[in-house]
C-alpha cells in the first residue's frame, strides 16, 4: 500500500502503471515522481528537465536524466519508445502544449498529464468578483512570476482530447482534502488524465471518460 505522504496525483501515477515498464518523465523537476516510479514499480524512468539546479538533483537521487528542451520535440525518440510518458505539472508550461503532447502520444504508449484546473470555485469568485488573476493553492503564482504559459480546465483538456481523436482512459480530479467526484470543473483543484492515442485503423484501447464534469 502506498504511503499516504504521497501526493494524490503521484498515488494516481504509481496506480496507473505497470511494475517494470518503461517511462520517459518530461519535466521531471527534482526527480521525486522519478524516484517512486523506480522504487514502487521498479520502473525503467528517464527523465528530461531544462532547469539545470532540478538535474543536480536528480542527479544526486542516482536518476537518468537529460538536460533538454521539450517545446522542441523529442526527434530522438522513436516511436513508442515508451510504456508511458508523464507530463505532471508540465503541460501548460509549455510553449507549445499540442506539440509537446502529440509528440508524447507518438513517443509513448500511453500518456499521464497533470495540471491545475482554471475553473476551480476559487479562481471563478477571484475573476468574477475581484477582477483579478486568481491565486489557488494549485495556481499558488501571481502573475508576474508564474510559470504558467496556458491556462486550461478539465472541461478544456476533455474537449481538446476528442478534437485530437485521443482516448482518456482514466481520470482523477483531487482537491484540497481528498479526491472529487462530483463536478470536478468546479471543485478540483488538479486534474490528471491517462491518454493513449487512436489505433491506425480509427480503434481506441481503452473506454472513453463517462463523468459529469460540467459546471
Amino acid at each position: 500500500m502506498l504511503s499516504e505522504t504521497i501526493p494524490l496525483e503521484y498515488r494516481a501515477t504509481l496506480k496507473w502503471i505497470r511494475h517494470g515498464s518503461s517511462v520517459l518523465d518530461l519535466g521531471c523537476g527534482d526527480g521525486t515522481l522519478l524516484s517512486l516510479l523506480v522504487r514502487e514499480k521498479d520502473a525503467k524512468a528517464q527523465g528530461i528537465e531544462i532547469d539545470e539546479q532540478a538535474i543536480h538533483q536528480c542527479v544526486v537521487r542516482g536518476l537518468s536524466v537529460f538536460h533538454e528542451d521539450i517545446d522542441r520535440g523529442l526527434s530522438d525518440y522513436s516511436d513508442h519508445s515508451f510504456d508511458y510518458v508523464v507530463l505532471n505539472q508540465t503541460f501548460q508550461q509549455v510553449k507549445l502544449p499540442d506539440i509537446v503532447l502529440q509528440e508524447a502520444l507518438r513517443v509513448g504508449r500511453k500518456v499521464i498529464v497533470g495540471f491545475p484546473n482554471f475553473a476551480h470555485y476559487q479562481a471563478r469568485f477571484q475573476i468574477f468578483f475581484q477582477g483579478k488573476t486568481p491565486v489557488t493553492p494549485s495556481l499558488p503564482y501571481e502573475w508576474y512570476d508564474t510559470p504558467n504559459l496556458h491556462f486550461l480546465s478539465i472541461s478544456d483538456f476533455i474537449v481538446y482530447c476528442r478534437r485530437r481523436e485521443i482516448t482518456i482512459e482514466d481520470s482523477s480530479f483531487m482537491g484540497k482534502n481528498g479526491i472529487i467526484k462530483i463536478f470536478p470543473n468546479l471543485f478540483a483543484l488538479v486534474a490528471i488524465f491517462l491518454i493513449s492515442p487512436l489505433d491506425s485503423e480509427g480503434n481506441s484501447h481503452g473506454a472513453s471518460i463517462r463523468k459529469n464534469i460540467t459546471r
